[in-house]
Parts: structure tokens; C-alpha cells; sequence
């Protein structure tokens, strides 16, 4: 089968410290990043032995905090590029750790989904960062969370970014209704597709790939079909995916999250982003 897993380890810890972001600034302890390097370590083992079972897997990275500074995501980045079984592997990430192991990656099969903090680093800095990707080759969106004070910085990085790399906007949805219609279309003019992340779906009864064949994987190998689901649905390493797969439709009553909601077949997102959907960029700005 062709499956999307998303994987978390037990990573909880961050080097900037965002005024939204519940792991801001966490640090975590030997003992935390030593059982996160184990669990990666056994996903990984898992992962090698999926060509054999037929299943084509792309893999996404999202971790509560920093992947790229630790070498053990830096590695499996690596190493899951070349497995001709696996389609893609894309990774959540500042861009604040040190680039020059990327040039291992294979090209076509790896992505980045870069978010920009203004106050955290310069955007000077961020920028040689992400043109280090551009020259390279190498896939990837930027994109920011749209809190009002990030407006100008968010508007001049996109002025400052080669015109064919997509700067997304995420809506601030810890307070209701946070935009104006004008503040709506400002940011709409930075990226075209801001409107789709406005508004919370209405979700509940309906289908999804979630849990059929998206699943998001914890540390310690528990499945959950969907990110925001706390119900657990399988363990990967115990049922695999033909035990895990089956038709279940959203639990939860709103999506509001762009990797959730792109799983929604009736919002028909792969016609926005084609094959790019995960690492999100639009059809128009594949290079």
C-alpha cells in the first residue's frame, strides 16, 4: 500500500521561544533525547523492512520542537532519501542548524517545511539559510504564523525570497475571529492561498485518509489516525499497516490544521499542491 506517516518521537524541547508556542525554549534531558534517538533508531529499522512487505512510504517529520539539531534526524533525513521504497521524506523545521550535511540528501525525494520566526533570528540569517536549499535544489515552503506583529516581517521575507518558493501563512486561531476582512486580504496578497488555512472545517462523520492511509506515528510506536485524535488506534510496530488501515471517519467536530485537513477529500487539495501536498507548495511554484 502507499501510506503517509507522520512521525513524533519523545523530542520536546526547542532553541527559539515563540510567545504561542507551548515548547518554546524547553530543554530536554539526556535521558528524553536518548530515548527519542532509540525510538527513531526503531522506526527506522521498521522502515527498511517495508520495500520487502510492497509498500511505498513517504514520511514526515513534525516533532514538538527542533529535529535538524540533533544528528540522528540529520541522518535518517538521509538515509530515507536513498530507500527506493520510500517517496518522500519531509521534516518540520527553523532552519537554524547547519546545513552542509543536506548536500547527501537525495534530491528529488527530500523536502522542507521552513518556518520563519521573526524575533528569533535575523532575517538575514534565515534567508542565507533557506538560499542554501534554493541552490542546492532542494524542495521546500516557508512560511509563518500570521500574529499581527509579524505582518511587515512576514511581507518583507516574501519581497526578499526567490519569487518561485512559496511563502504560506498559518492563521492564528487561539483567538476567534483575529482578522478583519482587510487584514484577511493583506495577507491573502502574500500568499495566495492564505484562505484556505482561515476557517476550522467542519469535520465530524466525514471521510478522511486518516487512519486509512495517513497515520501518525508516536515514539514509542502507538498510531493515532490523526494528530489532534487522542484516541489510539494500532501499534505500528505489532499490526503494521495492513492491520492498522481501515475506513474511519473524523471523530473530532472541526479541522483546523493544515496537516489535517488536507487529508479531507472533499476539499480536493491535491488539486492545489499535485504531489507536493505534503511539504506544501502549490502546483504553480514546483520547481
Amino acid at each position: 500500500m502507499r501510506a503517509v506517516l507522520y512521525y513524533r518521537g519523545s523530542l520536546f524541547s526547542c532553541n527559539y521561544d515563540c510567545p504561542y508556542c507551548p515548547f518554546s525554549k524547553n530543554k530536554d534531558s539526556k535521558e528524553t533525547l536518548e530515548k527519542d534517538k532509540q525510538q527513531l533508531l526503531s522506526f527506522m529499522e521498521w522502515v527498511r523492512k517495508q520495500g520487502d512487505a510492497g509498500h511505498l512510504l513517504s514520511i514526515f517529520f513534525n516533532p514538538y520542537g527542533e529535529a535538524l539539531v540533533h544528528r540522528w534526524y540529520r541522518e535518517a533525513m538521509i538515509e530515507l532519501s536513498h530507500l527506493d521504497h520510500v517517496e518522500k521524506v519531509a521534516v518540520q523545521t527553523n532552519l537554524s542548524a547547519k546545513l552542509d550535511w543536506t548536500e547527501r540528501l537525495h534530491k528529488r525525494k527530500a523536502a522542507f517545511w521552513v518556518t520563519y520566526h521573526p524575533g528569533q533570528t535575523s532575517e538575514d540569517q534565515f534567508l542565507s539559510q533557506c538560499m542554501k536549499l534554493y541552490q542546492q535544489g532542494l524542495a521546500f515552503s516557508v512560511g509563518s504564523v500570521g500574529i499581527r506583529s509579524a505582518f511587515g516581517a512576514i511581507k518583507h521575507l516574501r519581497s526578499k525570497l526567490p519569487p518561485d518558493v512559496y511563502l504560506w501563512v498559518n492563521a492564528f486561531k487561539d483567538r476567534r475571529n483575529y482578522y478583519t476582512e482587510d487584514e484577511i486580504a493583506y495577507l491573502t496578497d502574500i500568499d495566495p492561498h492564505f484562505e484556505l488555512n482561515v476557517p476550522d472545517y467542519d469535520s465530524l462523520g466525514k471521510s478522511c485518509g486518516a487512519g486509512g492511509s495517513v497515520f501518525y506515528v508516536q515514539g514509542a510506536g502507538t498510531v493515532k489516525r490523526c494528530y489532534s485524535d487522542r484516541k489510539v488506534i494500532g501499534h505500528l510496530y505489532r499490526d503494521g499497516l495492513e492491520g492498522l488501515s481501515a475506513e474511519r471517519a473524523c471523530g473530532m467536530k472541526k479541522c483546523g490544521c493544515y496537516i489535517g485537513y488536507i487529508h479531507m477529500p472533499e476539499l480536493a487539495l491535491g488539486d492545489v499542491y499535485g504531489s507536493s501536498l505534503l511539504e506544501r507548495i502549490p502546483a504553480g511554484f514546483a520547481r
